[in-house]
């Protein structure tokens, strides 16, 4: 009877372990901000969890190669990582495209509306025009978030008029802007 008495009890701990080990990974943050002043190896031991891919490829409009990671291509919470050397030491940049798992301390997350940033950088926002590699870039018109290291893209719900397209800033009325129903559609972080 005393054995069984003692296993019970060893069960119900490991149990009860096992419960709040779920608990804190399930309930912890990771923020992208986190990540940049790290290096390659060092984003490999803090996640060796996850699915990293390495390559070389063409950045600024096709005009730089330059060195980058991918930790967990293909899924909600693939983070995109450009770097400055190709001994992936520095970072150039993060992208984050969708809304996994992976947030910004600022709170603005893929999806975010043009209203919303407005109101997070407590003055209006401008953006560039669409159909190019900077296509919704914008510009914070030195609000609250100009100084912050988040570039953020939106797009378009609804297909814009000719006149919303190239890289220039775009004059928009309210209306317009209403009508184009803009979101986020990623967020570049800068060290």
């Amino acid at each position: 009877m005393h054995k069984f008495f003692y296993l019970s009890a060893i069960l119900l701990i490991v149990a009860c372990n096992s419960s709040k080990n779920l608990e804190s990974s399930a309930s912890k943050q990771f923020f992208v901000e986190d990540l940049l002043e790290m290096n390659a190896e060092e984003i490999k031991n803090s996640f060796p969890n996850e699915v990293i891919t390495e390559d070389v490829g063409l950045f600024e409009e096709g005009t730089e190669e330059r060195a980058y990671t991918v930790i967990s291509p293909n899924s909600p919470d693939e983070l995109h990582i450009t770097w400055k050397d190709k001994n992936r030491t520095r970072i150039e940049d993060i992208r984050m495209g969708s809304n996994g798992k992976w947030k910004s301390k600022t709170a603005i997350k893929i999806g975010s509306s043009y209203e919303e940033l407005t109101q997070m950088n407590q003055k209006p926002i401008s953006f560039y025009g669409f159909g190019w590699d900077y296509s919704g870039a914008v510009q914070w018109n030195d609000g609250k978030l100009e100084k912050s290291n988040v570039h953020v893209f939106l797009a378009p719900e609804k297909e814009p008029k000719n006149k919303f397209y190239g890289d220039q800033i775009v004059k928009a009325t309210p209306e317009e802007i209403k009508e184009l129903d803009l979101k986020v559609k990623a967020i570049l972080f800068k060290p």
